[in-house]
This record gives structure tokens, sequence and C-alpha cells, in this order.
């Protein structure tokens, strides 16, 4: 029951917190999406490819945290165990980096500076979140073992090969 009720809460969260941020205000930003697709070249492509990948990452590293953790992203009810498989043994942050990623490709698709400006202010807010939240959160539940994580393993730019620790 603990699987079911971690696969729930991701689910909730998921909606609540990316679904929000990569979807809802860039739709409200963008008029609904309303912009003209870009006319620049490459930059419908690139940025469809963009959102597609880190859309995929996303559920990826949504699923690590219910299956592997045995809990959810939310603050409120965390993992019983820290999550380093799967995506996380390229990169720390990965849901952020997704999230940052779909905003970006959005940015691309429609041409559009605003969304590429709510990028950089997101990316603000989630670096300074984790910096003064997750991290000591994380290593005061988890200790060594997230210490050594953290070391091993890039926070924001992903490492090529995956960590083996």
């Amino acid at each position: 029951m603990r699987t079911f009720s971690a696969i729930a809460g991701s689910a909730a969260f998921f909606i609540a917190a990316p679904g929000v941020v990569a979807g809802l205000v860039p739709w409200l930003l963008t008029d609904r999406w309303g912009l003209p697709w870009s006319s620049l070249p490459g930059f419908v492509p690139v940025g469809g490819l963009l959102i597609v990948a880190a859309t995929a990452a996303l559920l990826h590293a949504f699923g690590r945290f219910a299956l592997e953790g045995l809990g959810t992203p939310a603050p409120v009810a965390p993992t019983e165990r820290l999550v380093i498989g799967g995506i996380y043994r390229h990169v720390r942050n990965p849901m952020y980096v997704a999230v940052l990623s779909i905003i970006l490709g959005q940015a691309l698709l429609f041409s559009s500076w605003t969304l590429a400006a709510y990028a950089v202010i997101g990316a603000i807010a989630m670096v300074s979140f984790v910096r003064l939240y997750e991290e000591p959160t994380l290593a005061r539940r988890y200790g060594a073992q997230y210490e050594a994580y953290r070391h091993a393993v890039p926070g924001w730019l992903p490492r090529l090969t995956p960590w083996r620790g």
C-alpha cells in the first residue's frame, strides 16, 4: 500500500508543481499559447524536441521518487530512501532541469522572450530553493550517503557517465 500512496502523491504533486510551473504559467504568459510558432529556422523542431525529452525525463524522475524512494517530491511527504538511481545517477536535480528545459523549449517554439525571462526567474528561484532548503534538509536526513552523492553527481549539468556509487 505504501507504493500506491507514493505513486498517488507523486501524481498529485506532478500536477500541482511542474504542471503549473511548466504548463499553466507559460500558457497564461503566452496568451494561452496563442503566439504564432517561431518562424526562425530550426526553432520549432529544437523547441519541440526539448519539450518532449524534458517531459520524459521529468516523468522518469517522478517515477523514481515513488518507486525507489517510496515517497514524493513534495516536502510534506518526502521519500523514505535517498533517490540515486536512474536519471539521478547523472544529475542531482533532474526535475528542476527538466522543468526549466520545458519552459526553454516553449520559448524556442514560440520565439517568446517572455518565456525566456520566465525561465531565468524560475532558475534563480529553483537554485535558491535547492541551496537554502533542499541540500541542508537532505544532508540532515541522509547524512554521509547524501554527502557522497552530492560530491559525485553535479546538481545542474548532467554528467555523461552514470555515477556508480
